[in-house]
């Protein structure tokens, strides 16, 4: 009956798509259903940027808030939609506003780089944004005499300063997904496959990064996944990616890497992703609601940082409705 009911609303969906101009934008991390519906998966900052190149009225976004907050940004002309509003990050949670402004105005002086997993208004603090994929290039963009300010996320962090070398100042957020992987159970399961190669995602904590033969964003993941000759792997971030991943490599033996605490899958799932159903998106569609406002103030202060980031990755853009990209 479930399967017929999903069969339903994925059929209302799919009209209401076409009668709205909507785009349907679903992270890695959201459930298979909601993945095999959407019009672009990817990365939170990937599918902003896919739906600037569109010409819809309505964005949808799969994801969690502070992805819709993004595509708002680069979208402003577009509506954006959240099936739910209680999905949230823990990550971006970890960074209040007020805190993080207290905490540069006590280190002046400082380039503020944030990665792109916060808020919007701690995106309207920041000097540049950056991504998983592209934070050691703009790390190097800094002088080496300019001091750093990091943040939210203090794995991330502690990685990219062992890779470039640079000591930055730390906000300590932290994402409870990557913050679950079991040291002891993964030693566990590597023993029970040691073919297997360890994949991680750099926002977990360092000694499960000190066991991962490769280290990337979701994206790079999944392409290593991909191309690598090895069989098996081992595959530390949220377990919504195995399904994308498995895709682009059929075949492949994908093992969650597993958590501390027990649940459905002895896997780490994000709670926050896993709140959006096909329903509440069909819901979201038909009444073009929850809507993601962003303040233009707030909106035009945070833009300029992911400006920054995009003219030091080389990406070329030009303002129409939002942006319009090409690398």
């Amino acid at each position: 009956m479930e399967k017929i009911r999903d069969r339903e609303i994925i059929s209302k969906i799919n009209t209401l798509r076409k009668e709205k101009n909507a785009v349907i934008l679903a992270h890695y991390y959201q459930t298979p259903e909601i993945q095999d519906l959407a019009d672009f998966i990817g990365d939170s900052l990937q599918l902003s940027q896919e739906a600037a190149k569109t010409d819809a009225s309505i964005i949808v976004f799969s994801g969690v808030h502070f992805m819709a907050e993004t595509a708002k940004i680069i979208n402003p002309r577009k509506k954006v939609v959240l099936p739910d509003l209680n999905a949230g990050c823990s990550l971006a949670d970890s960074c209040p506003p007020d805190k993080f402004e207290k905490f540069i105005n006590d280190n002046p002086g400082h380039t503020v780089i944030t990665y792109i997993n916060c808020s919007a208004e701690i995106k309207a603090l920041s000097d540049i944004v950056c991504t998983s994929s592209n934070a050691e290039k703009i790390i190097h963009s800094i002088p080496k005499e300019k001091p750093i300010i990091f943040a939210p996320d203090v794995n991330l962090g502690k990685y990219l300063q062992k890779k470039t070398g640079r000591k930055m100042l730390l906000w300590t957020g932290v994402c409870i997904v990557h913050e679950a992987f079991s040291k002891e159970k993964l030693i566990n399961i590597s023993l029970l496959h040691p073919e297997a190669k360890i994949i991680a995602h750099p926002e977990s904590e360092e000694i499960i990064l000190q066991t991962a033969a490769f280290i990337g964003s979701t994206s790079a993941m999944i392409s290593y996944v991909k191309n690598d000759p090895a069989r098996e792997f081992i595959v530390a971030t949220e377990a919504g990616i195995l399904h994308q991943m498995q895709k682009e490599a059929p075949g492949k033996l994908l093992i969650p890497a597993p958590a501390n605490e027990d649940n459905t899958c002895a896997c780490s799932e994000c709670a926050f992703m896993k709140v959006n159903t096909l329903e509440k998106l069909y819901l979201c569609l038909k009444n073009e609601k929850p809507e993601i406002i962003v303040p233009e103030e707030i909106r035009l202060k945070a833009l300029k940082p992911i400006e920054r980031m995009l003219e030091i990755s080389s990406a070329k853009y030009s303002f129409t409705d939002g942006f319009s990209f090409s690398n």
